[in-house]
């Protein structure tokens, strides 16, 4: 059984190696990853016909984590199509049309979203349907870099009268006290508002979806943000 599961994670790991270097175009690390696959590929038929014999257990422990991640990818694909983003060129208008003719709150308020490109509906939830808009209103943007560690950021831009984005660049293990670059950046939130998911469904799998994004750490917990100043807001998904 350990040999199987050994050869079964080396095959795996080969194969998601030689992607990668193909993505890359690296035509010769590629070739030998391709040899490389081909012998785990070989020490894995080999010991096929121990699967009878015990080995199927190795089969169906790795059926679990292997179900939970098949079942929060297409999860967030469902979620990703029922919260469809909106361009930021649909959202300036409507932006500057409500800024010039609400009341505004003093201070300066932060939104969260993975591509300022690409406004989460949240966003225009707060600002257009419940009128909350702020004197600045500042979308932060954290974005993954490729290298492991290393963080930077962005001086912050203006896209039209009280609306700047301001980019984060961290690398992609990197874990940081979002609040204390925003001190270093001279930025003085008086709130921060992130987006929640109030998932419904009678269907057993999305119901094990909605137990997962549950447990998952939200924005808030994972970027160590101040809970004095955060504002959830909630939009509830059928699925």
């Amino acid at each position: 059984m350990r040999t199987l599961a050994v050869c079964g994670t080396m095959a795996i790991t080969s194969i998601f190696i030689l992607w990668i270097l193909i993505l890359r175009r690296d035509v010769l690390k590629s070739l030998i990853a391709g040899g490389v696959l081909i012998v785990t590929c070989s020490f894995l038929i080999a010991n096929l016909h121990k699967i009878p014999q015990g080995g199927y257990w190795s089969l169906l422990i790795a059926a679990i984590p292997l179900g939970i991640i098949l079942i929060y990818t297409n999860g967030q694909r469902r979620l990703a199509t029922s919260l469809k983003p909106v361009p930021i060129d649909e959202f300036l208008p409507k932006f500057n049309e409500i800024y010039t003719s609400v009341n505004k709150i003093s201070g300066s308020a932060l939104y969260f979203a993975r591509d300022f490109r690409q406004i989460p509906q949240y966003i225009p939830r707060t600002m257009f349907t419940n009128n909350i808009v702020y004197e600045e209103n500042i979308i932060i943007s954290i974005i993954r870099t490729e290298q492991p560690f290393g963080v930077a950021w962005g001086v912050t831009r203006e896209l039209t009268k009280g609306l700047s984005i301001f980019e984060i660049y961290l690398g992609y293990i990197e874990i940081v006290d979002i609040s204390t670059i925003l001190k270093e950046a001279d930025i003085d939130e008086k709130t921060i508002f992130y987006g929640m998911e109030d998932i419904v469904t009678s269907h057993a799998v999305w119901k094990i979806f909605g137990a997962i994004k549950h447990l998952t750490p939200s924005v808030v917990q994972f970027y160590r943000l101040p809970s004095d100043k955060i504002h959830g807001v909630v939009t509830r998904v059928e699925m």
